[in-house]
């Protein structure tokens, strides 16, 4: 009886991994890409800006990080996206943000990171108007 228990187990549990795993869609991204950029590039500059006393600086930060996944996931393999300009740029954006929020969580975006993101948001946002 016990092994009976544990092999039904073991099939429920694959069913539900297998299940999970096949929702590869963010649902926080719509599928536009252009859209999805330019709403990342919002919410970033959001909590890159928030001062280290905010309330609700934990939170923003999460939704950041998750945001930067999300983004990640849906167009890292998109091959109509990924050689634009605004994807490289946006990817390099993400990528040394995550970084400092993957080293020094409890610490604030330094002022000099902070400059660098600036100016990496204003060419998505220029590149994105140019449709590249």
């Amino acid at each position: 009886m016990k092994r009976y228990w544990s092999r039904l187990f073991a099939l429920v549990l694959l069913v539900v991994v297998g299940l999970m795993g096949c929702n590869n869609t963010p649902a926080t991204l719509t599928g536009d890409y252009r859209q999805d950029t330019l709403a990342i590039v919002n919410t970033l500059r959001t909590a890159i800006d928030l001062p280290q006393d905010s309330a609700d600086r934990a939170s923003t930060q999460a939704e950041a990080r998750k945001k930067i996944n999300d983004f990640a996931a849906r167009y890292q393999r998109d091959s109509s996206v990924s050689g634009l300009a605004s994807f490289t740029t946006m990817r390099t954006a993400l990528n040394s943000l995550a970084g400092h929020y993957s080293s020094y969580p409890n610490r604030p975006v330094p002022q000099k990171l902070k400059d660098r993101l600036e100016l990496e948001f204003e060419r998505v946002e220029a590149a994105l108007k140019r449709g590249a």
